[in-house]
This record gives C-alpha cells, sequence and structure tokens, in this order.
C-alpha cells in the first residue's frame, strides 16, 4: 500500500467507528509558555484532558504533524544515522474523551492492524504496565485480560513505568499504557530467537508500533496521584513506521514518503543512494531535515537566533553541514527539494503547496548565510591548526572548539572530520565542559517553578467578558506560588475575567483587584491550558473574598487603537502590493504596533506613502465595528474573514468586521475607526528572506512622532538660514562638506607625504636593516599607521619606530618587515610592551606591527630610547 492509502485507510477505520476526522494542528505551538512544537498527538487536545474545555466530539481521529528535537523528546542527533528516527514525524491518533476506555481501544487497534492493514498476527507483541510499588500503583490487569482474547498469554509482557506509564509531565493527566511492537525479522531469525527477548531493546526489527495511553489519574506537584473523574483514551501510532511494515522495507527512508525526496537528491549530487554510509547518512538527514523545515515555515515559525526559531535554524544547519561535507554542496540545494516534497505530502497538507514561493525563498537565503559561515569557520580552523601544528601539539583545546561551535555556529563533527585530516583531535571532555555550562545557564535562565493549584471553589468554565466590560466583580476560584529567576508570584484564575489574556500578537492586560482597601497590582495576563491565568506579586490576604476587578482602561484604549490599525494595515498591504500578502506575525502594544507579512521586496517611499493613505481614508470614514461572535468557521470564510496560516481555530470564531475589512480575531478593538485618530509606519525592514516587518504608531504617539520630526525639521531649517527648499539645501551643504573633506584629505596626504621624506632622511642603514626611530607631527593614531604600511611596501628590511603627542596622548608605532621578523626572530608586539612602560601606558599588536599609548608625551624620547636599545640587540 502506498502511504497516501495508508493514511486514509486509518481515518476511515475509526471514523466508521463513531470518531470525528479532525485536522492536524500547526506543528508550531503558539500561546503556550510550556511548549514550542507539538512533539505528541495529544498536545492539540491537552485542554480536553485537564478539564478546561469541554469535547465536542467524545471520539476524534486525526493524522498529526510532529516535531521532537528539543527538551526530553529530543532525536536530532541520531536522525539519518539510524532507520526510524525523525525530527518531523506524522501521528495517527485515536481519542475517546470520556466514552469508551481499554476494551474498546485494544479491540480496535488489534482489528485495524490484523484485518485492515493484514498484519500477521503471529507478528504482534503487546505490553503492560506491571504496576510500581514505590508508587503505589498496581498493576494493569484490566488490560492483561483484554489483550488475552486476541494474543496468547506469552506474546503478552509486563513493562516498567518507564515503559508503560505515560505522564504529560512532572504534574497533570497520566496512566498506564499498553504498546503493540511487531516483530519484522525473517523466518530465520525468528527461529533463532524469540520475539519475547527483543521487545523494548532497541533491536531496529522488532519495533514499537502503537502505544495506547488509557488516561485515569492527575499527577499533582508532590507526587500524588488522584483519580480522574472522566477516563480518556490517547492512542499514538507513527505513521513512518506503519508505512515501513506495509512497504515491507527495513527502513521508514525506504518507503515512499522519503524515496522520492532521497532519489532527486541523488540525482543532483550525482551519488548513488546505498553504495556508501556516510553519503547514505547525509542523505537521510536532508530528507528528513526538509520536511521539518518547510512544515515549520508553513506554520508560522521562520528561523532565527532565538527559541522555535533557533530550533529550526539549528534544524537546517545540520541539514546543510551534512550536504556541504558528504554530499559536496557548495550553495543552496534543499530548496531545490521542495517540488518533491509537495508531491508526496501535498495532499494530506495543503499548506505546503500553498507557502510553496515563500518557503523556498526563507530556505535558500538561510542556507546561503551559513555556506559562508562555515567558509569563515574554515579559514578559522585553518589557523588554529597552523597554531597547533607550530607547538608540536596533537590535541585541540575543547574551549577553542566550543568557541568555532557557539560564536560562529561551526559544528563539532566537521571541526573533528578537518583536524583528522591533520592528525589532530579535540579535547571531548573540555568541549562538552563548556556545552554543559552554557546549558546550565539556559536552564537557570529559563527555571520556572510552580506549584500545585490550590482550589477555592468549584467553576465549571472561567468566562472572558472583557469585550464588554472592564470592570466587574469577581472571586479566585483557584491559585499557585510560582518561582521564576529568584522572584516569587502568584497565579490566579477568577470565575469570569475582564482581563484579555496575551495571545494573537496582542499584549496581556495589566490593573487590579480590590477588597476593602487593599488593592493587588496585576502585571500581566496570559493563556495557559485554555484559561486565563493572572499574575500578581503578592496573593490578597484573603483569597476567599469577591473582589472588584480593573482592567487598565487607557493601556486597553491604546491596544485596541494599535490592534483595529493592524486590520487596516493588512488590508492596505493588500490593496497597494498584492494579494499574496499575508500577515506572518503581529505585535500589538499599547505603544506601538509591529505587523510581519510575504513580501519579497523593500517597500518604495511611493508604495508607504499609498499605505498610509488608505489606512488614513478608513479612519476619516469612522467606521463602526461590526462584531460577530461564536459564528461556525466555514460561515465566517462565507463571510470573507480571512484564515492565517500556521492558525489553530475552534468551530466557533469572532469575525470583526469594519465596512470590507473582515477577519477572524480574538483580539479588543476601537468602537470605530476614528478612535485612532491618526496612523504613522516609522519602519520598514526586511527579517527573513520574503518576510517583511513594518512598525507603526497610532493616536498620540504618532503624532508625538511626527510633532518631533517637524521641531527637527523647523531647527534644521533655521540653521539654514530658512531657506525656501531646506532639502535642496541640505544636498548642496553635503555636496560643499564632500568637497572640503577631499581637499583635507588631499592635504594630510601632502603633509604624509613630507614626513616621509624627512623619515627617509633620517634612515640609517644596522646590518643591512633600514632603521629609523622619530618623534613626528601627525593628527591620528590612524595617520600615523597609515604611513607606517605606506613605507613598509616602499622600504626593504625596514624597521620604523614612531612616537608622537597626539590630543596630549603618548602614541608608539612599530613597523618591521616580515623578513625580519622571521631572520632576527624580532616580535614587535614584546618591544613596543616594554618601550611603553616608559610613557605609563601600554600596547600590543602582531610581530611585524604593534601600537601603544600612554599618559605621558613627555617620555617620548625616553621611550623611542628603549626601542631602540631591545632593537639594537636584536639586529645589532
Amino acid at each position: 500500500m502506498k502511504s497516501k492509502e495508508i493514511r486514509e485507510a486509518y481515518l476511515n477505520f475509526f471514523n466508521n467507528k463513531g470518531h470525528a476526522i479532525f485536522p492536524s494542528a500547526p506543528m508550531v505551538v503558539k500561546d503556550d509558555p510550556t511548549l514550542m512544537f507539538i512533539n505528541a498527538g495529544m498536545n492539540q487536545f491537552k485542554d480536553i484532558f485537564l478539564g478546561n474545555e469541554t469535547p465536542q466530539n467524545k471520539r476524534v481521529v486525526d493524522t498529526q504533524k510532529c516535531m521532537r528535537v528539543s527538551g526530553k523528546h529530543n532525536d536530532l542527533e541520531e536522525v539519518g544515522h539510524d532507520t526510524y528516527h525523525h525530527t518531523m514525524f506524522e501521528m495517527l491518533g485515536n481519542w475517546s474523551f470520556g466514552d469508551y476506555f481499554k476494551k474498546e481501544a485494544i479491540a480496535w487497534a488489534w482489528e485495524f492492524l490484523t484485518e485492515e492493514m493484514g498484519i500477521s498476527k503471529d507478528r504482534l507483541y503487546a505490553t503492560v504496565f506491571e504496576g510500581d510499588s514505590e508508587n503505589g500503583l498496581e498493576k494493569d490487569d484490566e488490560a492483561m485480560n483484554h489483550w488475552k482474547n486476541h494474543l496468547p498469554e506469552d506474546r503478552i509482557l509486563y513493562g516498567s513505568k518507564e515503559d508503560n506509564f505515560w505522564e504529560m509531565g512532572d504534574t497533570g493527566p497520566c496512566g498506564p499504557c499498553s504498546e503493540i511492537h511487531v516483530d519484522l525479522r525473517n523466518e530465520e531469525e525468528r527461529e533463532r530467537k524469540p520475539g519475547t527477548e527483543l521487545v523494548n531493546r532497541d533491536h531496529p526489527m522488532v519495533i514499537e508500533l502503537w502505544n495506547l495511553v488509557f488516561i485515569q489519574f492527575n499527577q499533582k506537584a508532590n507526587g500524588e496521584l488522584e483519580t480522574l473523574p472522566e477516563k480518556h483514551v490517547d492512542t499514538g501510532m507513527g505513521f513512518e513506521r506503519l508505512c515501513l511494515v506495509m512497504q515491507d522495507t527495513y527502513s521508514n527512508y525506504d518507503t515512499d514518503l522519503f524515496q522520492p525526496i532521497i532519489q532527486e537528491l541523488s540525482k543532483m549530487a550525482g551519488k548513488d543512494y546505498g553504495k556508501d554510509d556516510m553519503t547514505d547518512v547525509a542523505m537521510r538527514v536532508v530528507a528528513d531535515h526538509l520536511r521539518a523545515i518547510s512544515f515549520s515555515i508553513a506554520d508560522g515559525q521562520l528561523p532565527s537566533n532565538v527559541k522555535a526559531g533557533y530550533v529550526i535554524r539549528r534544524i537546517l544547519r545540520r541539514a546543510v553541514r551534512y550536504g556541504y561535507t558528504y554530499l559536496n554542496f557548495k550553495e543552496p540545494f534543499i530548496y531545490r527539494l521542495l517540488p518533491t516534497l509537495i508531491e508526496v505530502m501535498g495532499d494530506a497538507f495543503p499548506e505546503i503547496e500553498a507557502q510553496q514561493d515563500l518557503i523556498g525563498k526563507v530556505i535558500r537565503e538561510e542556507e546561503g548565510t551559513f555556506l559562508k559561515t562555515l567558509d569563515t569557520g574554515i579559514k578559522l580552523l585553518d589557523g588554529v591548526i597552523e597554531r597547533t601544528k607550530k607547538n608540536n601539539y596533537k590535541v585541540v583545546d575543547g574551549k577553542t572548539a566550543f568557541d568555532l561551535y557557539d560564536t560562529y555556529g561551526f559544528p563539532l563533527d566537521l571541526t573533528e572530520l578537518i583536524l583528522k585530516e591533520h592528525d589532530l583531535v579535540v579535547n571531548r571532555k573540555e568541549f562538552n565542559q563548556e556545552l554543559e555550562k552554557q546549558k546550565e545557564r539556559s536552564r537557570q535562565a529559563g527555571k520556572i517553578e510552580t506549584g500545585d493549584w490550590i482550589k477555592i471553589r468549584e467553576d465549571e468554565r472561567e468566562e472572558f467578558i472583557g469585550y464588554d466590560y472592564t470592570e466587574t466583580e469577581v472571586q479566585i476560584t483557584q491559585y499557585r506560588k510560582v518561582k521564576s529567576k529568584g522572584k516569587e508570584m502568584y497565579q490566579l484564575v477568577f470565575n469570569y475575567t475582564p482581563f484579555y489574556a496575551e495571545s494573537g500578537g496582542q499584549v496581556g492586560d495589566t490593573g487590579y483587584i480590590e477588597y476593602e482597601g487593599e488593592k493587588i497590582s496585576i502585571i500581566d495576563t496570559k493563556k495557559e491550558h485554555n484559561q486565563t491565568v493572572h499574575y500578581a506579586k503578592k496573593l490578597p490576604d484573603d483569597p476567599y473574598a469577591s473582589f472588584k476587578a480593573v482592567v487598565s482602561s487607557e493601556k486597553r484604549k491604546k491596544t485596541a487603537n494599535n490592534h483595529t490599525a493592524t486590520h487596516l494595515l493588512h488590508h492596505a498591504l493588500r490593496e497597494v502590493l498584492g494579494q499574496h500578502v499575508e500577515q506572518k506575525g503581529s505585535l500589538v502594544h499599547p505603544d506601538y504596533l509591529r505587523f510581519d507579512f510575504s513580501h519579497f521586496q523593500k517597500l518604495s517611499r511611493e508604495e508607504i506613502e499609498k499605505i498610509e493613505k488608505i489606512v488614513h481614508y478608513y479612519i476619516r470614514r469612522n467606521i463602526s465595528r461590526e462584531e460577530k461572535r461564536e459564528v461556525p468557521f466555514q460561515q465566517a470564510k462565507d463571510m470573507g474573514a480571512t484564515a492565517l496560516f500556521g492558525e489553530k481555530y475552534g468551530d466557533l470564531v469572532r469575525v470583526i468586521k469594519f465596512g470590507d475589512i473582515v477577519e477572524l480575531c480574538g483580539g479588543t478593538h476601537v468602537d470605530a475607526t476614528g478612535q485612532i485618530g491618526s496612523f504613522k509606519i516609522i519602519s520598514e525592514t526586511a527579517i527573513s528572506a520574503g518576510i517583511r516587518r513594518i512598525e507603526a504608531l497610532t493616536a498620540d504617539k504618532a503624532e508625538e512622532y511626527i510633532r518631533k520630526n517637524l521641531q527637527t525639521l523647523e531647527e534644521v531649517s533655521q540653521l539654514l538660514n530658512n531657506p525656501s527648499n531646506v532639502s535642496k539645501s541640505v544636498e548642496k551643504l553635503i555636496e560643499d562638506n564632500n568637497k572640503l573633506n577631499k581637499q583635507i584629505e588631499s592635504l594630510l596626504q601632502d603633509k604624509v607625504n613630507s614626513l616621509k621624506r624627512d623619515l627617509l632622511n633620517k634612515m640609517e642603514q644596522v646590518n643591512g636593516v633600514n632603521y629609523i626611530a622619530d618623534i613626528i607631527d601627525i593628527d591620528s593614531a590612524g595617520a600615523m599607521k597609515d604611513m607606517a604600511f605606506q613605507m613598509k611596501n616602499e622600504v626593504d628590511n625596514l624597521v620604523l619606530l614612531l612616537g608622537a603627542n597626539i590630543d596630549g596622548k603618548a602614541n608608539l608605532t612599530l613597523m618591521i618587515s616580515e623578513n625580519l621578523v622571521k631572520e632576527k626572530d624580532v616580535n614587535a608586539n614584546e618591544i613596543i610592551s616594554e618601550a611603553a612602560t616608559e610613557i605609563k601606558g601600554g600596547g600590543g599588536g602582531q610581530p611585524f606591527f604593534a601600537t601603544a599609548g600612554g599618559k605621558s608625551p613627555d617620555k617620548l624620547s625616553a621611550a623611542l630610547d628603549k626601542g631602540r636599545k631591545l632593537l639594537m640587540e636584536k639586529i645589532g
């Protein structure tokens, strides 16, 4: 069966069992401080398991895009070296939210694998949880008894807590799980050794295929387990592994999910797949990483130097370096594989085809940038090799290798490969010590300690009422203490709230809650697991009281101005630049707005003026806001609302409309566009290939910006005696200044030439060496350096020692011809350092050129005398 048929068969099988087919959530996670990427199929249903959201369907089936490259689930360094690890992968899942449990989950998994897929029953094994006395957990006899209906007891194995007990994290929903393993070895190997001895032993042909998780407990921060009121089923089957089984291959990379990409790469590189181990590894790395990078960009995450963006950049650079080292690609190449990826996966995930141009441009630019970095790193490494060999060492210290890795992005394996060609090695222990120090710094920087939620009162669903109210009476339903970077604060959840939680690019509300004279500041508001969390520096004296909650209305008003302005800006950009413009990110702050969008060239001044003019047109019309809440998603799209790539929308959405501008949006907005008052773009820049960024101001901030610029213009005009055309007068001033600078440069050069002639007249010959030492009158240390290099190029066997008083400071310069450095074993750096002690200063440089500065210009003669004495000891 082809991969497309396998995926379709799975979804249809469970759909026929009453499961609603759910689309994959975006792989890039937004508005969740605990996770950067979806790393398991359950992530998009986390809030249901936590009890923060009521499921609309009790039974669900899906295929979820996942990524595991950081944190606990980190498979990156394995990818390409074995047959089954991946960065981006698909997780097939069927779910029960308080509906069926172990019996049905086990029976349907068995039915799908053996009847729908036709996998031989005697090749399958199941594992169940053996229990854990330390944690008071009994063995899962219920699952064992259900498996006995399908498998002989000797093929049902007990597993430890590590293998057969699933946990969302240190706290939260958890429960025993039952894994299904398949033995893909040939008959001869199976007869020689039973599969029971190889399950969970990392054998490449006896692999876990499906994990059935039975969520029945909630784990608290102290380790205590409490039984959940509703039990859930969460299953996950690796799609790539299922394709391996069904297509009878020995590697996931030999399936039709990867082979078209690998074969195209093989043609591009002129190397056959299957002929050389490291060439094969490189092709697998590139094929895998292409998928991860492309889907991440499609879901809205661009490569960058922070957080999720850094992860994507790191994956891409790993692919580039394997292509560079083992496939001999010295120019960007990964972007050329994108059409093949779309052929393989575009049907199931149309977002990669819809954004093909953007994905290709981003990848190509990132490749080009890193290839330049590799070139720089190789040059730096050449210097390290030269110094190491000169000192007769065989080991390069780990700190140097780590600096290459950390500062220049130069990978350790490539460093080791190049060093090996020169019979050198890296001190791995030192490298790992430096790496661990960096990791510890990162851990400490991001370390957050959270306590258990303390429930005060029951509340089925927290409601946001901030669209209609900025003041109301609230009660705290639960709270917990949080410690971050040594500071303690409290997170509070209310029964309902007027505070908007940070999301959709809009910052969270601030304000306060008050009871009997005690006022507690709310310093931020965020969304966590579908509930609004309010951050306070202290807990109220009486958390059981009813509080008056007040949102900072002035901040909310300014934020609303900027949020509505982003909608007007988005519309204006599409009108001026074209319908290809898509929003790629935004920040809505009370003081300013930032808007990222897809476009492939810098905006001209005329385009920016047109965009501002359109936005002001909508502001002047004072268009009232039309708002529709809980609109079915398809109905909202039929209304013309824009849905953004990489965003996860529910079945019911909120629609915001200003005239003909219609968008899906959960943020706060003005009642009418006239409230925005004014709009001014203050910058337009590129942030990545094909992505531009506009920053703009509204209302009083825009007026203040314009007023300051007009004031500056007026001051310039006054300085120029109020000309009729200020810009032409400034141009004339610049032109005159350039002419004067050229005249000054000419005069300075004449002075330098005169100085050179004077110095040449004072030149002595000592044992075949042309020696000059003098105190000169010169304007800058830079001019003295330039003159020294000129004389070095004009005079052979030169030793030039100069002193100068520049702006009341003593300056020394020493230039020595390179041949003398080697022949006479003389070092300018050492001599200048000694001579500088006379002027109460210091300096340094290279063996052939060094400079020094000091506080005592009256001691320059003494410094030159000392320098001369040291030089004569070497050359005379």
